[in-house]
């Protein structure tokens, strides 16, 4: 497709983002009419001609101030249909945090699985494909949807965030739970080529029962060193707090966390400010808006993730390959 076929959209709540993504990409937001109803109802329609355009959609599934999760996952899937209807050759969904990706797989009896209810919504609307940011579990979300999927990985962008501020100190990359393991060790070995020397790892023991999360042992040498736990999303961070906490009592000498998606809900404001984590490390994926005081300035890095989105944008738009822009 030539270059003028693409268009590309945004709501309002996620503009802001949008604009830096469409300003790396080297293209500007189309425009799209989005009105409110007294009864909660919504309408969005772009103001464009879309008749045989590739287009692109860009929405981060996160709940804030006058908008939950559900209300903007609604807009986006009226939104593509509405796309489908007005011609559109093909229509991307870009979802930097995807919603409902947590709940993968049965855990309790008669549990749902959401992951697979969620990709089942997108491809009844008619999107042709769905680009996601660091999912919870890749393989969950690869084979829940039919539709082509694309996945980024912030990895690169936290390898030089570490090897600029951590680079002579002597790292153990830890993750706070078996399950986030690979996560954690894809983390480490790009971090240990790019510093050119081998880093060791350790994972946390943690169990989750109805909801009540225990677990703290650590498996792995963490004496004298700087910690980096690595984990896919901080929500009430807790199970981050917990890591931090039992990798000091053996023995580290401090601890940095990096995750990509800061959520940051409940008491998750007061659990960031605790001195047992010397610096958190998320992505703009979501905006730290709940993370507010001069306790956080310093504490909280926040790194820009659109022109990795842009690029992955320009990459779907013009057939290149996306696994070129997640080489170490």
């Amino acid at each position: 497709m030539a270059s003028q076929d693409l268009r590309l959209f945004s709501f309002r709540a996620s503009r802001a983002f949008a604009e830096r993504v469409a300003g790396n990409a080297g293209v500007t937001l189309s425009a799209l009419e989005e009105r409110d109803f007294e009864d909660g109802e919504h309408k969005a329609r772009p103001l464009v001609n879309v008749r045989g355009a590739d287009v692109f959609v860009i929405e981060s599934l996160y709940g804030e101030p006058g908008q939950s999760v559900n209300d903007k996952l609604v807009r986006l899937l009226f939104l593509i249909g509405c796309l489908r209807d007005a011609s559109a050759s093909r229509v991307t969904a870009v979802i930097p945090h995807l919603a409902y990706a947590r709940k993968d797989r049965k855990t309790q009896p008669r549990d749902p699985v959401t992951t697979r209810y969620l990709a089942a919504l997108f491809e009844a609307v008619g999107v042709d494909r769905v680009v996601v940011l660091d999912v919870h579990n890749l393989q969950a979300y690869q084979n829940a949807f039919r539709c082509r999927t694309e996945h980024l990985e912030a990895r690169g962008l936290f390898v030089r965030h570490f090897v600029e501020s951590l680079k002579d100190e002597d790292l153990v990359v830890v993750s706070p739970d078996t399950g986030g393991a690979k996560r954690a060790e894809r983390f480490r070995t790009s971090l240990g080529r790019a510093l050119a020397r081998p880093l060791t790892s350790a994972f946390v023991e943690k169990y989750r029962a109805k909801g009540v999360v225990s677990g703290e042992t650590v498996v792995g040498d963490v004496a004298g060193k700087v910690a980096i736990i690595c984990d896919d999303l901080i929500s009430t961070g807790g199970t981050i707090l917990r890591a931090a906490k039992a990798c000091l009592a053996l023995g580290a000498k401090r601890v940095h966390a990096a995750a990509t998606h800061g959520v940051f809900v409940g008491n998750a404001a007061d659990v960031i400010a605790d001195p047992a984590l010397e610096q958190i490390v998320v992505t703009n994926s979501i905006p730290p808006f709940r993370l507010s005081g001069d306790k956080f300035a310093g504490k909280v890095t926040v790194l820009d993730v659109a022109p990795l989105v842009a690029a992955a944008i320009r990459s779907v738009h013009e057939n290149g390959s996306i696994v070129e822009l997640l080489e170490d």
